[in-house]
């Protein structure tokens, strides 16, 4: 569930990653505030980290319209000072399961062809995802378009699904 101070706090998250343009970061706000205004029927879904009360990472997901249960993986970032430390391979494990839960068959990722991003395809790739297609000069001359995508499958372990 979004709250006001989520606001306030994806926008710190954001712009501490250093990655994204300021029209991008009001995009990420817009979306919580989307979310707030419409609830359930704004068709974004949040998953929250947090430490000590303060938000340190997030994603944003949603069923894509017009397609059998796949979903975008709209945002994933971590604050700056939490970086490799995990914390995005958990939020992008517990999206991923919380799909699954919907009985969602697979998640796509967009993303940036610019040297900044490099990390972001390593990270994607290291957790299964599968490069599907790249437009050129989708976002700038010289700046890619970059989609990746992984099939989800349910499967139980311990009387858990996974």
């Amino acid at each position: 569930m979004v709250t006001e101070k989520d606001l306030i706090q994806v926008r710190s998250i954001t712009e501490s990653c250093g990655l994204f343009y300021p029209v991008e970061i009001d995009v990420a706000v817009e979306l919580v505030q989307e979310c707030l205004t419409k609830g359930p029927d704004s068709g974004y879904s949040f998953l929250f980290a947090d430490h000590m009360n303060d938000l340190i990472g997030y994603t944003c997901y949603g069923m894509i319209p017009m397609t059998a249960v796949r979903y975008d993986l709209y945002w994933i970032a971590v604050q700056k000072a939490f970086h490799d430390q995990g914390i995005g391979s958990l939020l992008l494990a517990e999206t991923e399961r919380r799909i699954i839960q919907v009985k969602g068959k697979r998640i796509y990722v967009e993303t940036s062809s610019r040297k900044p991003y490099q990390a972001t395809h390593g990270f994607y790739q290291a957790r299964g995802y599968k490069k599907e297609a790249e437009l050129a000069d989708y976002y700038a001359s010289g700046d890619n378009k970059v989609i990746y995508s992984k099939p989800l499958s349910t499967w139980v372990f311990n009387g858990i699904i996974q």
